[in-house]
């Protein structure tokens, strides 16, 4: 029996401010039926998804919709060695409000860098090191959360997203449960939000006309989609990890679908 009645796989854009249409942000829905199709935002001026208008739009779909699994491509936490350098607590929404304060890239008008070259915000304040990795960054070789401007980083997308993971949590309250820092099985009929990676599946799935964006997007859903109805999903949901690491992944988050 499949956990879920829909699939939705996002990914990610941290370019320019929260109200920036951006060719970059795309999202892609399936259901246990239906093949992943491009969801467009509602109709406006904007030809793309606003990272604000994405956040709205995921709070109201998953306020009243059926359970769905929404993977989204950036980080949703720190590795563990930001948390002991901050002397920061190791709880996920401590973090995420003390990560707001210093970086408040949901504001209108906010762009990541703006915080970076510190004409904004207190970025300094709640910087990281390129050279730190969370285990399961290490894991999948993929660049820190703090590795800015090289290609295939996600530091820009993470920094950008991370305050809208808290509004998100703050509006939907345990209608969503957030993995794994909710637990790691999540509860039956539940809607769950998860980090993704697509370069695990983009190769898997034929592009069809599809951009970069728009395949990564449609790759984890498909992903997702198939897993589920196969009934595989939930084993996902329990990796293979040591205590130790299972601990230190409670902290930094994991990523759906790595083993």
């Amino acid at each position: 029996m499949p956990l879920f009645e829909r699939y939705i796989g996002i990914d990610y854009s941290g370019a320019e401010t929260p109200t920036k249409s951006l060719p970059g942000l795309r999202l892609y829905a399936a259901t246990r039926e239906q093949p992943p199709a491009e969801i467009p935002p509602p109709p406006s001026p904007r030809k793309y998804w606003t990272r604000r208008g994405l956040a709205a739009w995921l709070a109201s779909e998953l306020r009243s919709g059926p359970p769905t699994l929404v993977g989204i491509d950036h980080a949703f936490s720190f590795p563990l060695r930001y948390f002991e350098a901050h002397r920061l607590a190791p709880d996920w929404l401590a973090f995420l409000d003390d990560f707001q304060r210093h970086w408040p890239t949901d504001e209108d008008d906010m762009y990541v860098d703006l915080i970076r070259d510190g004409s904004r915000g207190c970025g300094a304040e709640r910087a990281g090191s390129s050279r730190w990795r969370r285990l399961a960054e290490e894991r999948c070789r993929a660049k820190s959360v703090f590795h800015f401007d090289v290609q295939g980083s996600v530091a820009k997308s993470t920094h950008a997203g991370l305050p809208w993971l808290r509004l998100l949590r703050a509006e939907l309250g345990e209608r969503v449960h957030f993995w794994p820092f909710d637990g790691w099985v999540p509860p039956p009929g539940r809607s769950v939000a998860a980090e993704i990676y697509p370069a695990l599946w983009s190769r898997t799935f034929p592009t069809e006309g599809r951009n970069a964006h728009q395949h990564d997007a449609y790759s984890a859903a498909r992903w997702m989609q198939q897993s589920d109805t196969a009934g595989k999903l939930g084993e996902h949901f329990e990796p293979r990890l040591t205590s130790t690491e299972r601990t230190q992944a409670s902290v930094e988050g994991w990523i759906l679908g790595l083993g």
